[in-house]
Formats: structure tokens, C-alpha cells, sequence
């Protein structure tokens, strides 16, 4: 059980939080949701005891262990991979390092036997002996091969080393379990593998996340903070969200109707007080009125980017057609004599755990990889709008967003360019903002403006939900379902795939494809034992 009483932070004079009272118990999973800055990761450092609020209390259990999702994925760089995945029980690694050492010393007395008797039986109160095998069972649920085990953490990839830090948080069975976007970098099977193991897991969840299909399988509670608060809200995300959508809906309409009455008592006011016969009446309205008070309904702090993709021209019948197409990275094949056909409509998502082979696919598609062999062969209706994953070049510059949207389109004017910034959330003097100082999150949201004003009709896009807020990553999710062109993609944000692919590719390892024209949901059902098969 963890709890929290009167709780409030602030920073300088803004406050992010302030009396919030909340009690989280076992066997659930709460969801943390609100605006980017609306304090979400600052909440859960307060729960785990790493900053202080400015009032309130935390209180947890005597005998409770919580764990805590690292952040630093090169904190355990010089130690093996099992080691750091038992180190997420820092009690019973204590435990197993004291016991070993005494072990390993030479003059080995009587009070080191005793002492070692004690550890002893507390190593095996805490399961021990188990321990390499359950951190084993972990580390494969979440994909690490038993081949990476025994190697140190410096030897990771950083996707790698994501899933050992995920691991570690979830070893031993923690009392409350604290996880920071915990999907980040995350594969789909290991997706699914976390998705199953949060389900079953008996004790008390917190977990902050942008992946809504996540928070909806997971979460049995969401904890919303907008008004500089906090409220909780049962169910999942979608719940929490047709939930707030109706409190809002009936908030506005109580308020609509005073107002129509606050309106009415103002007009007999300013008709009828200069009238001897009727001043006595319109004042006693005008105290009515006076005691007539709006419910103080403050802005959301969550915004929305306007994001709609239109197409300068339509498509013809051919989009992009592969045949026999050979591509290689360095001396390794990619693709061996690979065949697409794009038609228009098609919205195709790429998955698989072959990163590499789907970018180059989108590489090839966008004209900016060469194959070795084989044809590549564009419609004459085709005009490509293309997003990278590593988009940083774009970039590198000390031009302004007004001067670097400006560079990517026909309309020159300052106003068009402003209004187009101001769908992406850019507004007044942030558009005059040097774009290579530009957060992630920002950065993706000019590329996006970037590829609006191209009027494309084939949209290439490598994983462009990376660095966007819930908000931003729904509006795009809403822009893609109503494009009217093809779309070929490649996103772990599974909702996004549910909602917008009509078409499934799969690249295995080998570079080998499954394509069936099918939702994501389909293929999982038809092909998900297949799946995993390279």
C-alpha cells in the first residue's frame, strides 16, 4: 500500500500539484497521465523517495519494496547483465555479496561462520538460490538471448540494455512497482511479454506511459493531472478519457445554461434601470445577478496539434512497384530479390524486429537508398513525403522555424507560415525559436508541418510517434486514419497500427517478408504463432 496525503509541489511560483490525496493498493495499475510538464515524472520520483514535495507526506508500508525503472541505461555498464538484473533487489544482492565475500576470505573465523549461518538462512527466505534463474526468465521474456547473460552491460546495444533496466525493475517481485515509460524501445513481442506480465502481477503498479494501447490493456485505474491537480478515475485510458469527455460536456452545459440566465438578468437590467416604475425590480435582478457565480472551469492544460495531411494531386493506379530488389548495409544483404506492390489506399505497416531491414525499405521507397539490384519503379502521379527516423540533420542550422518551414514551402508569406506553425502547437514568439536547439518532441512536430505543406500523396513515415506527447501522437494518429493516399509506416505504438493499417508486412531477421492485406489485429490472430519464426 502506498499513499499520499495533502500532497503539493512547486516550483517558484508555479505550482505543479497541491492537496492531492491518493491511496494506490495492491493488485492494481495505475496510469499516470497529463500534459508534457504537467509534473508525471516529477510524481514519481517524489513516490520513490529521490526528491522531496514542497508539502504533504508519502507513506508506505514498513516492510514495502519499491522499484524504480533506471532511467540511466549506462549506470551498470561494468557489470554483467544476470548481475544487474539481481541488483534490482538490492537487499538480497547485499545479502549474496556479504555472503561470498566472507566465503573468499583466507582466515575464515568462528564469528564468520556464524554470520554466514545468518545470511545463509536469510538468502533462502528471499528465494536465492533462485535468483540467476528467475533474472534468466526475465530477461528472455523480454528478449535478451541466454548468449548476452554472462556479457557486461557495456556490451549491450541500447535496446539491449532498455530491456535489462526493465528487467531489473522488475525482479523480486517488488512490493509497488514504479515504471517510467517502461515500453520505450521495446519491440512489439516484448511489448506483449510486459503487457501479459503487469496483468498477473499481484501487487501495486504506477506506471507513466504514451503508449495508449498499453495503458489500456494494463491499467485498472488513471491518475489525470490538469488543474494542478490530480484526479483518479477508474477503468483504463479510454475509460478515463469518454469519462473526462462527459464531465467536461455536462460542466459546459450547467454553465451554459447560467449564462443564458446571466445574460437575460443583464438585458432587463440595462432596459429597465433608467425606468422610475421598474428600478425598484431591475434591482433587485441586478443582486440575482450578482449572486449568480460561473463554475471556475480552468483551460485544459493538454493541447492538441492540428495535424491533416492533404494531397496536392491524386494518385494514379500504380504507386511504387519493387521487383527482384537486392539492398545491403556494409557486406551484410538485406534483402534478397524482394517484390511490393503499392496500390493507392494501401496503408501498410512495416513490423518485425528487424530495424534495420525497415528502415532501408522506407529508404528505397523514398528514392534515397539505392539497391544493388533490381527495379524501383514510382507512379507518375507519385509526390513522396517522407519522415526519417534520424531526422537531427534537418536540423542543423541556426535559422528559426519561421525561416526553416519557410525553406519547404511554396507560400512564402510569414502569416501562411505562421498559421501552419500554429497548428503544431508553435505560437507568437516561440515560432522564432532557432530550430537546433528544438526538443525532440518539437523537432518531430516541424517535421510533420514540413510534410503537411508538400501536399504528399504516398506518406514514408520510420517511427514518428518518438518523442511525442499523448496528444500530439492521438492528432497524428487521427491525420493518418483520414488521409486519402497510401501510407507505408513503421511505429511500436500499437494503436496506431490497429487504427490505420489496412495492410500488414512483416520483415523477418533473414530479411524474408509475410504480406497480407489485413488489420493488425487480424494478422496477430491468423499469424501470431508464426510470428516469432525466422
Amino acid at each position: 500500500m502506498l499513499q499520499v496525503n495533502n500532497l503539493g509541489l512547486r516550483f517558484g511560483k508555479r505550482v505543479l500539484f497541491s492537496n492531492v490525496n491518493l491511496k494506490f493498493e495492491g493488485n492494481n495499475c495505475y496510469g499516470i497521465i497529463g500534459a508534457n510538464g504537467a509534473g508525471k515524472s516529477t510524481f514519481l520520483k517524489i513516490l520513490s523517495g529521490e526528491i522531496e514535495s514542497t508539502s504533504g507526506e508519502v507513506i508506505k508500508g514498513n516492510n514495502d519494496r519499491i522499484s524504480v525503472l533506471v532511467q540511466n541505461h549506462n549506470a551498470y555498464d561494468d557489470f554483467d547483465v544476470l548481475e544487474t538484473v539481481i541488483m534490482g533487489d538490492s537487499e538480497l544482492y547485499n545479502i549474496k555479496i556479504e555472503k561470498d565475500n566472507l566465503y573468499m576470505k583466507p582466515d575464515f573465523t568462528e564469528k564468520d561462520g556464524i554470520r554466514v549461518g545468518y545470511l545463509e538462512d536469510l538468502f533462502l527466505k528471499k528465494n536465492g538460490w533462485q535468483a540467476e534463474a528467475n533474472a534468466a526468465i526475465l530477461l528472455s521474456g523480454l528478449g535478451i538471448d541466454i548468449s548476452l547473460h554472462e556479457k557486461k552491460m557495456k556490451e549491450l546495444k541500447e535496446t539491449e540494455k532498455v530491456k535489462v533496466m526493465l528487467a531489473r525493475a522488475l525482479f523480486g517481485e517488488p512490493d509497488i512497482l514504479l515504471l517510467d515509460e517502461p515500453t520505450n524501445g521495446l519491440d512489439l513481442d516484448s511489448k506483449e511479454w510486459l503487457e501479459e506480465f503487469l496483468i498477473n502481477f499481484k501487487n501495486t503498479v504506477i506506471v507513466i506511459s504514451h503508449d495508449r494501447h498499453f495503458l489500456n490493456k494494463v491499467c485498472t485505474y488513471m491518475v489525470d493531472i490538469d488543474y494542478e491537480k490530480m484526479t483518479l478515475f477508474v477503468g483504463n485510458y479510454d475509460f478515463w478519457y469518454e469519462s473526462s469527455q462527459l464531465i467536461q460536456r455536462q460542466m459546459r452545459e450547467s454553465n451554459k445554461k447560467k449564462e443564458e440566465k446571466i445574460a437575460e438578468l443583464q438585458d432587463f437590467i440595462r432596459r429597465f434601470s433608467a425606468n422610475a416604475s421598474k428600478s425598484k425590480q431591475a434591482t433587485s435582478r441586478k443582486k440575482l445577478l450578482d449572486k449568480i457565480q460561473l463554475e471556475d472551469i480552468k483551460p485544459s492544460s493538454r493541447q492538441y496539434p492540428f495535424i491533416n495531411f492533404s494531397m496536392a494531386k491524386p494518385l494514379g493506379k500504380e504507386v511504387i512497384h519493387l521487383d527482384k530488389v537486392k539492398a545491403k548495409y556494409g557486406e551484410a544483404v538485406i534483402f534478397e530479390k524482394l517484390r511490393i506492390t503499392i496500390k493507392p489506399g494501401d496503408k501498410i505497416a512495416l513490423i518485425g524486429n528487424n530495424e534495420l531491414a525497415k528502415t532501408t525499405l522506407l529508404e528505397i521507397l523514398a528514392g534515397i537508398n539505392i539497391p544493388v539490384e533490381g527495379i524501383v519503379k514510382w507512379g507518375t502521379t507519385v509526390n513522396i513525403s517522407y519522415f526519417p527516423k534520424n531526422h537531427d540533420d534537418y536540423f542543423n542550422t541556426s535559422l528559426n522555424m519561421i525561416e526553416w518551414l519557410r525553406e519547404y514551402s511554396d507560400n512564402k508569406d510569414e502569416t501562411f507560415i505562421r498559421g501552419f506553425l500554429g497548428r503544431m502547437l508553435f505560437s507568437g514568439e516561440e515560432s522564432l525559436k532557432k530550430v537546433n536547439i528544438l526538443s525532440g518532441g518539437e523537432k518531430v512536430r516541424c517535421m510533420l508541418a514540413k510534410m503537411m505543406l508538400s501536399g504528399g500523396n504516398v506518406l514514408l513515415l520510420d517511427e514518428p510517434t518518438n518523442h511525442l506527447d499523448m496528444e500530439s501522437i492521438s492528432a497524428l494518429n487521427d491525420g493518418l486514419v483520414n488521409f486519402k493516399g497510401s501510407i507505408v509506416f513503421t511505429s511500436y505504438d500499437q494503436q496506431l497500427i490497429d487504427t490505420v493499417a489496412n495492410r500488414i508486412i512483416e520483415i523477418k531477421d533473414n530479411g524474408d517478408i509475410i504480406d497480407k492485406q489485413m488489420s493488425y489485429e487480424e494478422y496477430i490472430t491468423k499469424f501470431g504463432h508464426e510470428k516469432n519464426r525466422t
